[in-house]
């Protein structure tokens, strides 16, 4: 088979990068060559979870009270492994640990990274083969090179992110990572088993037709929320007619589709949750990240996600996210919380 040669591989792509920093070390273009293993071998299984003994729960509750998905614990590892056994690494915090883990070997303990992710995002849909996630964000830690990461590295606000990502296994599988020069998207291409750059320079529309949110819970939403919900269903004609609702209950898919389209995704605070329910470090600082780099905006209906000051590892959080200008028209709806 002819390869196309003016396609870029993930890693051509990385080491292309590093090459307009003449001082890079190379650390960060190899952690992403590891997420990107590691989301090969998850995809591997996701393609053929209902063939194995893969599908369903561990009998395991996580620190976030829910019940571990065989595919959660399988994800959770791969990327521990490859990050653990790699060179660009200091540590690691994860949706499925109660606690952020230090790697102590030598070479890690001199990395000047540490990496969170959410391992596999929208995992209640894997036994439905809806499309699900990976979700990753990758900081320079505090503390100094040498030493062993402590919590102080993973509790810093999302503006200090170097790069976040995420991984959607789907029809195709996609890789999309952010820095602070750009969005670029990569798919996997099966016949080579490389990511190849399909989707450089990406930004998201400034507006769009598409909201996207769980309408079921539509009383327990702040009145601003609901105001919001309701316009988007009324527009007039000459506002390009009422919006689209599509929910596909799988954050990293919602947002990736209004990345590319336009939209806007609403996970808000309800009346029985009014602190919200997505984990602030390894869902939303890692999406607020790649969006706002792509021109989008993401808020907790009160303050700018990225500027948000973690209080603990699996804080929680309400989320807007999406093109800038459905942003701006939400917010002017008044109250979107219940502070």
């Amino acid at each position: 088979m002819m390869v196309n040669r003016n396609v870029l591989t993930l890693d051509e792509f990385t080491l292309r990068e590093m090459k307009a920093f003449p001082r890079a070390t190379g650390e960060l273009a190899g952690l992403l060559r590891d997420i990107g293993l590691a989301a090969k071998r998850i995809n591997v299984e996701v393609n053929k979870a209902g063939l194995v003994d893969i599908l369903g729960n561990t009998g395991d509750i996580n620190v976030q009270g829910e019940e571990v998905k065989k595919m959660d614990q399988y994800a959770n590892d791969q990327l521990m492994g490859v990050l653990q056994h790699g060179i660009s690494c200091a540590g690691i915090a994860s949706e499925e640990l109660d606690e952020m883990v230090a790697f102590d070997n030598r070479v890690s303990m001199n990395s000047k990274y540490i990496c969170m992710f959410d391992p596999l995002d929208g995992s209640s849909n894997i036994d439905v083969n809806v499309s699900i996630g990976t979700i990753f964000s990758v900081y320079r830690r505090l503390t100094p090179a040498g030493t062993l990461a402590l919590t102080a590295d993973f509790l810093q606000p999302g503006l200090r992110q170097v790069a976040a990502g995420y991984v959607i296994y789907g029809s195709s599988t996609i890789l999309v990572y952010a820095t602070k020069r750009g969005v670029n998207g990569f798919t996997l291409d099966p016949s080579i088993g490389e990511f190849c750059l399909s989707h450089p320079g990406m930004r998201c529309p400034e507006t769009g037709t598409i909201y996207s949110i769980n309408h079921g819970n539509f009383s327990q939403y702040a009145e601003g929320v609901q105001k919001y919900i309701t316009g988007c269903q009324q527009k007039d004609e000459t506002n390009g007619g009422p919006y689209t609702q599509r929910y596909i209950g799988s954050m990293v898919a919602d947002v990736h589709r209004n990345l590319v389209k336009g939209g806007i995704f609403m996970y808000p605070a309800t009346l029985q949750k009014p602190k919200g329910k997505l984990r602030l470090l390894y869902e939303c600082n890692p999406m607020a990240f790649i969006v706002e780099v792509a021109g989008g905006m993401a808020t907790d209906g009160h303050q700018r996600i990225l500027e948000k000051v973690p209080a603990s590892l699996h804080e929680r959080s309400p989320l807007f996210i999406g093109s800038s200008g459905m942003m701006e028209e939400l917010e002017k709806q008044g109250r979107l919380d219940f502070r």
